[in-house]
């Protein structure tokens, strides 16, 4: 099948749907020593935005990541070829790269529902592990709140009420525009900036307070620094990126920062205190960056990332009931396929990622406990 593809700026893609293929995405990957590329890709008539993103690997290799992408409007009647067939209309733009890696966004939905796996054919492999979490709820916004909170499970929607009720206070701090004449990427020194400043950093501390509980990887503190201040300098096309945190009588219990950008909102990052959980500050967060959305025109709010099933044995139970509680809809994507473009390095880095990811899924965390 014919795909053609143009070279075009970062700035030139709209993200469509999805925050993860947007230019400013793209901008704050390159920030942390990717590459990103932007292209405009034509299929039968139609066209779309594609963003690419190219890291290094050893020996002067490289691979190339497509975060939930390709974005079409209509299925494909042939996925498996026209994957294969646009990593090569891509080829010439890649250098040095291994293999391209698809975040595929297409899936189905509802509980337990998982799409058929793409067949594995030529150049085609199931990726050895999933970048970004393969399924997510996702809530329609277009409901007004009374009929949100009946969709909710009734344990949910209580404890949203006694939240309040026990006087647990929500407080919002958002992205700021830098001010004029200071280089790109330098946070503004206004007010709401300081304020901003010293919210992350009172929930970087809860956060590293979470990952010690959860045993799980962490981002530096400068990883989400550097977010907020490229959504205030980024100018057109940058998301708002807000910081709702929970307290109560002055303590911090829990903290969630929050994406939106055109039509959407995304759940990106938690983090929540051992103390006072009886208050439930993370169902009284969700549920104003929920009314959040809403106030600023979003249909949709996606809470990103639940285990694949209702699984009491699996170790993110938790988070799956949590999140299902809030009602909405489950959507179970694909996941990652790769496209080799080197079969025998290929070949390598591949046994190489599967003793990578038997360690991080079972040893990790069983030599933590010890």
């Amino acid at each position: 099948m014919r795909i053609g593809v143009r070279a075009v700026e970062l700035g030139d893609l709209k993200g469509g749907r999805d925050l993860l293929q947007s230019g400013f995405w793209g901008a704050f990957r390159r920030q942390l020593g990717w590459r990103a590329r932007a292209f405009c890709c034509s299929y039968r008539d139609r066209e779309f935005d594609l963003l690419v993103l190219v890291r290094r690997l050893p020996l002067g290799m490289e691979m190339a990541y497509v975060p939930h992408g390709p974005e079409l409007s209509e299925p494909i009647l042939d996925p498996e070829r026209f994957l294969i067939d646009l990593v090569a209309a891509l080829r010439p733009q890649l250098g040095r790269c291994l293999f391209l890696r698809y975040d595929l966004p297409w899936g189905t939905e509802g509980l337990g529902n998982h799409p058929p796996p793409l067949e594995c054919r030529g150049a085609l492999h199931k990726a050895s592990m999933d970048i970004q979490p393969p399924s997510t709820v996702i809530l329609d916004l277009g409901a007004g709140e009374e009929q949100l909170l009946a969709a909710m499970k009734s344990k949910t929607r209580y404890n949203i009420g006694l939240a309040a009720k026990k006087g647990v206070e929500i407080s919002i701090a958002r992205s700021q525009p830098a001010e004029p004449g200071l280089p790109p990427g330098e946070p503004g020194k206004s007010e709401a900036g300081e304020i901003l400043d010293s919210a992350l950093a009172e929930w970087y501390r809860l956060y590293e307070e979470t990952a010690r509980r959860d045993r799980i990887t962490l981002h530096s503190k400068d990883y989400y620094k550097a977010l907020f201040s490229l959504a205030g300098s980024y100018g057109e096309g940058a998301p708002e990126l807000y910081l709702l945190t929970a307290g109560h009588e002055g303590e911090l219990l829990a903290g969630i920062i929050v994406a939106v950008m055109g039509e959407g909102a995304w759940y990106l990052y938690g983090a929540s205190s051992d103390r006072k959980r009886n208050l439930m500050p993370s169902y009284g967060l969700q549920w104003r960056a929920i009314q959040l959305a809403r106030e600023r025109g979003c249909r949709f709010y996606d809470l990103f990332g639940i285990p694949p099933s209702e699984d009491p044995q699996h170790p993110m139970h938790g988070l799956f009931r949590f999140k299902t509680g809030f009602g909405g809809r489950v959507l179970n994507r694909l996941g990652c396929y790769d496209v080799s473009m080197r079969p025998l390095p290929y070949r390598l880095y591949r046994a190489a990622e599967h003793l990578r990811s038997a360690y991080y899924r079972r040893w990790r965390k069983h030599l933590a406990r010890r």
